[in-house]
């Protein structure tokens, strides 16, 4: 029997501390964990979020890929859906399943806190596969190709 691709990879654990933060499509502070680049992951990654008080993210998609959030800190309302017509409240000890294509944003409830969230995906990819969302746009034209 011959060894398989996952089986030639040299098997470590790799500790990751973010040092500094990246810019995203989102405009929110986001600190590089686990991903190919930094632990040689192949089939998931997981970083830091920041919303700063009363900030909020861009509206936009994910392509191609699941996430996952755990709130760490602070109350996170999530606009999602078509037109983002619908919302949920996540507070700290929370988790967030965010499907593949879905529109959402993400605001800060509060004005003086910054909340914190790991968020983890199902790719393994540094750089995360966005799409800005405009909910003012008719359903036809804003689903992410």
């Amino acid at each position: 029997m011959q060894d398989s691709k996952e089986d030639a990879v040299p098997q470590t654990v790799v500790a990751v501390r973010p040092q500094q933060e990246i810019a995203t499509v989102q405009r929110l502070p986001y600190f590089i964990g686990l991903s190919a680049a930094t632990a040689g992951a192949r089939g998931l990654s997981m970083h830091l979020v920041v919303v700063p008080p009363g900030g909020h993210g861009e509206p936009h998609v994910h392509c191609g890929y699941e996430t996952g959030i755990y709130v760490l800190e602070g109350r996170v309302e999530t606009r999602y859906g078509l037109g983002l017509s619908e919302s949920v409240v996540s507070e700290p000890g929370d988790f967030l399943f965010i499907p593949p294509g879905v529109p959402h944003q993400p605001f800060n409830l509060s004005a003086t806190e910054p909340a914190r969230a790991v968020v983890a995906r199902n790719d393994a990819n540094e750089a995360e596969r966005v799409v800005p969302y405009d909910p003012n746009l008719p359903p036809d034209a804003a689903s992410p190709q």
